[in-house]
């Protein structure tokens, strides 16, 4: 696939995202650097929907997550186990969306300007490999829907790149 995405708006969000997998499936290569993976991933979800403003990967490195691979604003380099939603979804090993990150107890603010947020946590053989991080500038940007396909496409990953 050549590096570029077909993107239509005018669908429903499933219609995107099922959109989105498929091109993703065809543009991650396991022979690729990892890096490089994660970097089209991150692209691809940023350059897909519009109500994200920043998304990028916090990887885990036995102790802490780090920062990864993003798209946006300069961001936080480490966040640890248990902290802000990142670190929470880290520690209870589940995908957290929060329709107002002022309401979430100790959550960490990287950028003023975001609103809400999804995290989806990430395993290879059952380790934890990382966190997925998507954040808007809206209050619920993130539902079910995204939930359900960004679990899958974290799947794909885990089972098929990492």
């Amino acid at each position: 696939m050549s590096e570029s995405l077909v993107i239509n708006n005018d669908t429903s969000l499933d219609e995107q995202y099922l959109l989105l997998i498929k091109q993703i499936k065809s543009l991650l290569i396991k022979e690729d650097n990892l890096i490089t993976n994660l970097s089209n991933f991150t692209a691809a979800l940023k350059q897909t929907f519009s109500k994200i403003s920043w998304v990028g990967f916090y990887l885990f490195d036995g102790t802490k997550l780090y920062l990864g691979p993003f798209q946006g604003k300069v961001a936080c380099t480490e966040i640890q186990i248990g902290s802000g939603v990142c670190g929470t979804s880290a520690k209870e090993r589940k995908t957290i969306f929060v329709e107002d990150v002022d309401k979430f107890p100790g959550h960490i603010a990287c950028d003023a300007d975001s609103k809400s947020e999804i995290v989806v946590p990430i395993f290879k053989a059952d380790k934890l490999f990382g966190v997925l991080d998507l954040d808007s500038t809206d209050y619920n940007s993130f539902n079910e829907t995204d939930k359900k396909y960004l679990e899958e496409l974290i799947n794909f990953l885990s089972k098929e790149i990492l």
